[in-house]
């Protein structure tokens, strides 16, 4: 398993999952709690999702305010563009976003820590996505961020997304309250 920092966010990881291949087929882990824990991931993750979306679908940007989520995200079947956004007041790198692509032949995975904004497209016919979070989905503490905020200039790579209503409905980062964002905490920016 290969461990990495994004270039841009460092607190953004990205994980190249080890893949044993055959004439069967393949096989990985995606994911053991011991050895995630030992390159600085949780160790407690409570919740798994699966998202399917069709081409040209766009979700996000999303966090939750009260009962924060950091997901560790991949992609089982299909490739999606996969965002994350630092959003947490006073960060050195605050409104700064790095895009990862995800797909069902590399097995790339991307960890997004709290305090972070996510969202992703569909680059395909179609995109499988599975993530684990740290916290329970909490509807009353879910927020967002219009995915086409022009202060972010977010390079999607689809140009007129197929949005949820709530989606297409949300503020730029500029228009949000300081409260309704997370603060940005220097002891637990470091892996």
């Amino acid at each position: 398993m290969k461990v990495t920092s994004s270039p841009v966010l460092p607190e953004v990881i990205i994980i190249e999952p080890d893949v044993y291949r055959d004439e069967r087929g393949h096989f990985l882990e995606t994911y053991q709690a011991g050895r995630y824990f030992q390159h600085g991931l949780p160790a407690s993750f409570v919740q798994d999702n699966l998202s399917f979306s069709g081409r040209g679908a766009l979700r996000g940007l999303h966090y939750q305010i009260g009962k924060p989520q950091a997901k560790l995200v991949w992609v089982v079947q299909g490739e999606a563009f996969d965002v994350a956004v630092d959003i947490r007041r006073g960060s050195p790198t605050f409104g700064k976003w790095v895009g990862i692509t995800l797909s069902s032949e590399k097995y790339r995975q991307v960890y997004i820590p709290e305090g972070f904004a996510h969202g992703f497209c569909v680059t395909g016919e179609y995109v499988i996505l599975a993530y684990k979070c740290t916290d329970y989905y909490a509807p009353k503490e879910e927020r967002g961020i219009r995915w086409d905020d022009p202060s972010l200039a977010i390079e999607w790579p689809v140009a007129r997304p197929i949005l949820s209503d709530k989606d297409g409905a949300y503020p730029t980062l500029k228009e949000i309250p300081p409260e309704e964002l997370p603060a940005f905490n220097a002891r637990q920016s470091g892996w």
